[in-house]
């Protein structure tokens, strides 16, 4: 049996495992990839039950997507816990400002704006970094910082003000998904 036949004999069994286990088409995919090189790497052509050891590599696989996407999500889930603390411990105008954003609405936000300043809100909000340390890490002024920190905190404070109206008003979220552009 040739490499090219042994795929097309299991890619059907693996990938439909995968996605079983997986539930998710990309990952599916990978994951079925990945089986197949680990096969084609290992001495196959000696294996006795090389159905049961090919879904055994892909059980291994699969498990182990799936553990690494549980430490991710904890960890997501603790980081987004962790802001929304410290976004309502925060007097200032800017923690105000991210404490009415729900973690959604801040990643929305955030998305939208230009690199330079969502590197600037991301390291200081999300990273509780100083103005010093974000100077240092980007390699720019502390007043440059500070500058972009007041002028994305200042689009967002816009957008948000104007959502707000939008809702008060009980128009629809299109309007406001028109003035995000």
């Amino acid at each position: 049996m040739t490499e090219h036949e042994l795929f097309y004999s299991y890619n059907k069994d693996v990938y439909r495992t995968c996605l079983y286990m997986l539930k998710n088409i990309q990952d599916a995919e990978d994951v079925c990839h990945d089986v197949f090189v680990t096969v084609f790497r290992q001495d196959w052509r000696n294996v006795t039950h090389l159905k049961a050891w090919i879904m055994r590599i892909t059980m291994n696989h699969c498990l182990n997507v799936i553990r690494k996407n549980k430490v991710k999500n904890d960890k997501q889930d603790h980081l987004q816990k962790q802001h929304e603390h410290e976004a309502l411990t925060r007097d200032s105008v800017d923690g105000m400002v991210m404490a009415k954003l729900s973690f959604a609405e801040l990643e929305q936000q955030l998305r939208q704006l230009p690199d330079k300043l969502r590197s600037v809100v991301t390291l200081r909000y999300i990273g509780d970094l100083s103005v010093a340390e974000i100077s240092e890490i980007l390699n720019i002024r502390q007043g440059t910082v500070r500058s972009r920190l007041h002028k994305a905190l200042k689009l967002m404070r816009k957008k948000l003000e104007y959502y707000e109206k939008v809702n008060m008003r009980g128009e629809n979220r299109f309007e406001y998904s028109r003035i995000q552009s």
